[in-house]
Formats: C-alpha cells, sequence, structure tokens
C-alpha cells in the first residue's frame, strides 16, 4: 500500500524551492509514496487531513505562517507523520516562530563565505544506521551555521572555522549537518545542504534526503502500534513558547 506525502515549496526563490521539490517528489514516488505538492501555505490548514499523511516534507524559506499551522503540523507530527527538509526550506523557515525551531531541531544564523566554500561533511557512526556506508566527502556550498537543539542525534557535521570571520575568535567547532529527533511520536529528519536544486540532486545528498524520508515516516506505523495517550491533547499541551 502506497504511503502519502505531502511537499510545501514555497518562501525565497533563491532556493529553488520549485525545482527542489520536483527532485524530492521523484525520490518519493520511487519510493511507492503517493505525493501532493503545494505552493501554498495553506496545505497546513486541516489538522485532520495532516494526520493522514505518513510524511511532510516542508521547503519554505523565510516568510511567515499562521500560527494554527504551526500547531497543526505539531499535532500530526506528535501522532507519528514523519516531518522531513534540507537547508533553509526546514531549519530557515518562520524566523518568528520558535515553536517551528523547537520541532525541527535547529535554525540557520550564518553561512561565512556565503556560497562556494568548500568543506567536508564528516559521517558520525552513532547508533543510527542512516549512513551506514557513507564516507566523508566535499561539497562546495554554504556552510550552515546553526543553533540547534541539544536533543537531536547528530549523523553528520563539517568543522568551523573555513572561512574567516568573528567566529574564527572561537574555538573550532563541529557544527551539525544531519540530525534526527522525535517529536512525540514522529521522526524528524534535517540535512543543511541543500542550497539550490543541483546540490540536492549530488548523489551523496538525494541519498541521504531517501533514507531520511524514508526514516521520518516509519513514526506513522509505531504510532499505530502504540498510540502514546499522554498526547490525546497535544494540540493543547502547554510548554511551547510565546509565538502561541
Amino acid at each position: 500500500m502506497k504511503k502519502n506525502a505531502l511537499i510545501v515549496w514555497g518562501g525565497w526563490d533563491g532556493h529553488q524551492p520549485e525545482q527542489v521539490a520536483e527532485i524530492f517528489k521523484g525520490i518519493l514516488e520511487e519510493e511507492n509514496f503517493q505525493v501532493e505538492v503545494s505552493n501554498s501555505l495553506d496545505s497546513y490548514a486541516d489538522p485532520e487531513k495532516l494526520k493522514t499523511l505518513d510524511l511532510i516534507v516542508p521547503h519554505w524559506t523565510m516568510g511567515e505562517i499562521e500560527k494554527k499551522y504551526i500547531l497543526n503540523i505539531s499535532e500530526a507530527v506528535i501522532n507519528g507523520v514523519g516531518l522531513a527538509g534540507c537547508h533553509g526550506g526546514m531549519c530557515d523557515s518562520f524566523r518568528n516562530n520558535v515553536d517551528w525551531q523547537f520541532i525541527t531541531g535547529g535554525n540557520w544564523v550564518a553561512h561565512p563565505g556565503n556560497d562556494g566554500v568548500e568543506y567536508m561533511v564528516n559521517i558520525k557512526h552513532s547508533s543510527s544506521p542512516l549512513l551506514e556506508g557513507f564516507t566523508d566527502f566535499k561539497v562546495t556550498s554554504e556552510q550552515y551555521y546553526l543553533h540547534f537543539d541539544p536533543a537531536i542525534e547528530v549523523l553528520a557535521t563539517t568543522r568551523f572555522p573555513v572561512v574567516d570571520g568573528p567566529h574564527t575568535a572561537n574555538k573550532a567547532v563541529d557544527m551539525p549537518v544531519v540530525w534526527t529527533k522525535r517529536w512525540g511520536q514522529g521522526n524528524v529528519f534535517y540535512n543543511s545542504l541543500g542550497h539550490q536544486a543541483d546540490i540536492v540532486a549530488m548523489p551523496e545528498v538525494s541519498l541521504i534526503m531517501r533514507r531520511g524520508f524514508l526514516w521520518a515516516a516509519e513514526g506513522k506505523q509505531r504510532a499505530t502500534l502504540s498510540p502514546l495517550s499522554n498526547y490525546k491533547n497535544a494540540r493543547f499541551y502547554t510548554g511551547m513558547g510565546d509565538s502561541q
């Protein structure tokens, strides 16, 4: 039986969201997903429809979103719907909504050197099998400096600094590139690579996204087999940020 995925693209055109959405659609259809593609945030308006999905793939850089739409996404993911995306399309969306940053696990703050920086992506072999068989690889693109959730499981990193700037006054740091986390019963996957469609189409990057999509979609089955009763009022639970 086919799984169902929703791709929502838009925001800043510099990230080529429509082209990237087409690549993602192709990957998912190869994996037997029924895929809906939308360029409207109103696709998040129906909380009951979102909960019927297996996977939500956001690709919307910057912009603003209605608070109720974030609540709808949050509730769906808590109930097992996967959330997976890349680059600014997921972790530079809706800068004024801290709930989104909490759900996704991080947010972009800088890319020293802008586009065209050559850097290494270092694979971290952890308890996750997601990047089994991968070896370190180079990419020439934006190198994302992120503020991130300490609860994430880091699957790949990159070393800063590569380019001079005020951040070089600090010690060298390993910045997450690929991570996973949980949100209720849902699986959340993020990959900071993907500035434009040519980067997403790189064999390493497209395979990382393919595996991430499949892993994120697994949460729905877990939620069906073992529902979490303590999230039955997920739409209204307390403890989130001031953006609600």
